[in-house]
């Protein structure tokens, strides 16, 4: 993310590295070097945000949808198609805990998602302070509902949406939100033990977590190591 919004980065980047690091991918973008070229291909006259995540039709050439919560219930079904069987069969959405999630979906973008943008880029200490104590009272009810669950994940031995969409921002807090949007009450590593505790487990447990998250793309890798890096799995 940089004065031309986000960036394509390529193996030569020193602050990029990572093995899914590299151009866009899309037959006719081989020249494209950030993603709002994209929105410009899809409508000259954009005037919008330049937002990720981005669902792009490469059939089409249209962009499908730059909204994470709709883009990951699209992907629950809309691909099973292309699909080997055994990811067709991962219900991340089960319908037994579609009113707890859809509850928890609601104060979990409000306060804590999005909550932390409300802090870090407030431009007054009220505005601040008005939403940085909602976000550490709604960490403290995450903190109370994981130690008292029977876990290990957020609705227990299976995980769910609401796992994914937590994830996303408990795994920048410490390494960015911390420092750079002063939400520094407290720190998920020594202040919330159970929320740590199961941001170890997905982190180095499932694959489709740790092997997506590339802290040095968030922060620098010696602020990272010094501020949080997770040692080790319970």
């Amino acid at each position: 993310m940089g004065e031309q919004g986000w960036r394509f980065a390529t193996p030569t980047d020193a602050d990029a590295p990572g093995a899914n690091v590299h151009p866009d991918p899309i037959k006719g973008h081989e020249n494209y070097t950030h993603l709002r070229q994209v929105y410009f291909q899809v409508d000259p006259e954009y005037k919008g945000r330049f937002t990720v995540p981005t669902l792009y039709d490469t059939v089409s050439q249209r962009i499908v949808s730059n909204e994470s919560a709709d883009i990951i219930r699209m992907f629950y079904s809309e691909f099973d198609g292309l699909l080997p069987q055994e990811y067709r069969d991962v219900v991340l959405y089960p319908e037994v805990l579609r009113a707890q999630i859809e509850e928890t979906n609601e104060w979990t973008y409000d306060l804590i998602n999005n909550g932390v943008y409300k802090c870090g880029f407030a431009t007054t200490q009220q505005a601040y302070e008005k939403n940085l104590y909602p976000l550490f009272e709604a960490l403290d009810r995450v903190e109370k509902h994981l130690a008292t669950s029977e876990g290990p994940y957020y609705w227990g031995k299976e995980i769910t949406e609401s796992d994914v969409r937590l994830y996303t921002t408990i795994a920048r807090f410490d390494p960015v939100y911390v420092q750079h949007f002063k939400t520094n009450i407290r720190d998920i590593r020594s202040g919330y033990p159970a929320i740590h505790r199961w941001l170890r487990r997905l982190y180095w447990r499932i694959p489709a977590f740790g092997e997506t998250t590339q802290f040095e793309h968030v922060s620098s890798l010696s602020r990272f190591r010094r501020f949080w890096w997770p040692s080790g799995c319970p």
